[in-house]
């Protein structure tokens, strides 16, 4: 019998404070607050000024509940994993806290919700918006390509693009070439954001047979690619600049904060060239660090006179 399903504990003796922090992990919040790191200061830019507050709140309610029942499918799916893995083992599908079935109703309701939510409290486009979203991250990353190829992480990141798309309909109830480069950032960013960690949980994802390409390829590859993808990024962060267009204060956040983004990632490469000891988490922290002050910049600037 499975170790870890040994050590479920059974599900009826836990209480319900228990159970909803159960819930809670189960919508993976330290990834909701990334999304809503982009979708807040975009509202902003899209308006050209403080927005209407309750506008804005019903966005980041519909879209933490988008996320959370995205993020919870992908939890029921890939509960198979998740009880090999390390890093993945207090999960509440691991851990027992929550039923399969639990888990699976809780994906359903937060998604139906999280579409009438939006469709009729903020628009009907930022409602479809954040169906794609979900249907993508489930049907497309989770199911098809995450277990099946090393471009998993770059097709299935547009999911965690959406975020930008919803914030400039709800405020517009349209898309324009400004999100549409705002999603570029996020998209370019994903990669060298999520490789290095896959790189630290290598053994993780080889022990189950997902080809992460820190599985599939040498660290000194995965650096290369890491090092494209920030340049990449930054540039993609700078065309915002004429297209917005942006002011003094997003283009020295957006180029300063660009050069150090792209100092770290070179770092990670050159020190996999000469073999010496790798530390990923260095790239992951900093690029965290690095989107919050672009899309903090991104609110900030309109609201400036220069």
């Amino acid at each position: 019998m499975d170790v870890a399903l040994e050590n479920r504990p059974e599900t009826g003796r836990i209480g319900v404070v228990r159970k909803i922090r159960a819930y809670v992990a189960l919508t993976k919040p330290r990834v909701i607050e990334l999304l809503l790191v982009t979708t807040a200061p975009v509202m902003i830019l899209a308006a050209q000024g403080i927005p209407n507050l309750w506008l804005v709140l019903g966005t980041l309610i519909g879209g933490s509940l988008s996320a959370g029942s995205a993020n919870a499918f992908n939890c029921y799916i890939d509960r198979d994993i998740d009880r090999v893995m390390n890093r993945t083992q207090k999960r509440p599908l691991v851990t027992g806290e929550l039923s399969d079935r639990e888990a699976l109703a809780f994906a359903w309701i937060t998604g139906i919700a999280s579409v009438l939510w939006l469709g009729f409290l903020v628009n009907w486009l930022a409602a479809a918006l954040s169906l794609a979203a979900i249907l993508f991250y489930v049907l497309v990353y989770t199911l098809v390509l995450k277990r099946r190829t090393p471009q998993n992480i770059i097709w299935g990141g547009a999911a965690g693009c959406m975020p930008v798309l919803i914030g400039w309909a709800a405020v517009t109830g349209s898309l324009s070439w400004t999100p549409v480069i705002l999603f570029g950032i996020v998209f370019l960013w994903t990669p060298p954001h999520y490789w290095p960690l896959s790189m630290k949980y290598r053994a993780d994802y080889q022990s189950v047979n997902v080809p992460m390409l820190a599985v599939v390829r040498g660290r000194t590859v995965v650096g290369l690619q890491v090092v494209l993808y920030a340049w990449a990024t930054v540039a993609c962060s700078l065309l915002l600049i004429p297209v917005a267009p942006m002011g003094v204060f997003y283009s020295v956040v957006a180029i300063a904060s660009g050069a150090w983004f792209i100092v770290e990632s070179h770092r990670l490469y050159n020190t996999a060239i000469r073999h010496g000891e790798v530390r990923p988490m260095r790239v992951f922290h900093s690029s965290i660090t690095y989107l919050t002050l672009v899309f903090l910049a991104v609110g900030v600037d309109p609201l400036l006179p220069f």
